[in-house]
């Protein structure tokens, strides 16, 4: 287990100096899934919006009592959940004791949970999608205390869940890498071109398997990294520029259609606060251009 230096609280959101953030060694580092565990040391009442992420989005309700709530587009909902891609305005609080997250790319979240289309723009109860095996999952993860042991668990949940259903089209996960890679400055007839498919077909296949168009997720992934500059403190005219949008009122535009924010806001989000720390950042994935397919 890795912890890293926590920020001092920000005027607007919890005070994460009383949260111990842990995150699994190196070793245990999984392909397209990243892990990080939360206790808050005294539960106090918090309410904090998440920002959208490239990622679909696995939350263990780990607490005693009352534990996590959430609030999506007004349906509020307490407990273990699934966060898809795109869900719009969310905010979680609740006096949340622990707390296991887990990120998974859009390719690996197709195979561990296997509804990834219809999870896309939705909250829902993980128990809705894993059924009675959530609540055994939930039990295993409590018996433990360490957070070695909880990510060990995890990781063998979702690599035995991951083994029983097949893979996304090699086609969609190279497109889906080479998005990332680039930061979603890419074009989609030319991910279309690298794996040998025409736009129309890369589009549909893309869509059917990880719940979103190749060019919404390119604007997903934008959007992240120039969330990320903001939070870092860079003015918003210089991020427009780095992260490829025309302009600063397109910069504007895109932060409140994924966020509902202005980028001031994104700016002093409080969980951008802790990303360096709870969401190290690992090796970035090349960028070449090859594809290889199917053996």
């Amino acid at each position: 287990m890795r912890a890293g230096q926590l920020p001092a609280a920000g005027a607007r959101g919890p005070d994460w100096a009383s949260v111990d953030i842990a995150v699994p060694r190196p070793a245990r580092h999984l392909p397209g899934v990243s892990m990080a565990g939360f206790r808050q040391r005294a539960p106090v009442p918090m309410d904090i919006a998440m920002v959208a992420h490239p990622s679909v989005t696995l939350l263990f309700d780990l607490s005693d009592g009352d534990g996590l709530v959430y609030d999506a587009r007004g349906r509020q909902e307490r407990g273990s959940a699934v966060v898809g891609l795109l869900p719009g305005e969310l905010r979680a609080g609740g006096r949340v004791g622990a707390c296991l997250q887990i990120r998974l790319q859009p390719a690996v979240a197709a195979a561990v949970l296997g509804v990834s289309t219809e999870l896309s723009g939705t909250v829902v109860p993980l128990a809705d999608v894993w059924g009675p095996d959530a609540g055994r999952a939930e039990d295993r993860l409590r018996a433990v205390e360490s957070w070695d042991a909880r990510f060990a668990i995890a990781g063998e949940l979702l690599r035995g869940r991951a083994d029983s259903r097949p893979p996304v089209d090699p086609e969609v996960a190279h497109s889906w890498r080479r998005t990332l890679a680039d930061r979603g400055r890419v074009r989609v007839d030319g991910l279309a071109g690298e794996v040998g498919w025409s736009r129309k077909r890369l589009s549909a296949r893309f869509r059917s398997q990880l719940g979103i168009t190749p060019k919404r997720a390119a604007r997903l992934v934008r959007f992240d990294h120039a969330a990320h500059l903001l939070a870092a403190g860079h003015p918003a005219a210089r991020v427009a520029v780095e992260s490829g949008y025309v302009d600063q009122s397109h910069l504007h535009r895109e932060v409140r259609d994924f966020a509902g924010l202005t980028p001031a806001g994104v700016a002093s989000a409080p969980w951008l606060a802790i990303d360096d720390v709870a969401w190290p950042t690992p090796a970035r994935p090349s960028s070449g251009h090859r594809f290889e397919g199917r053996p």
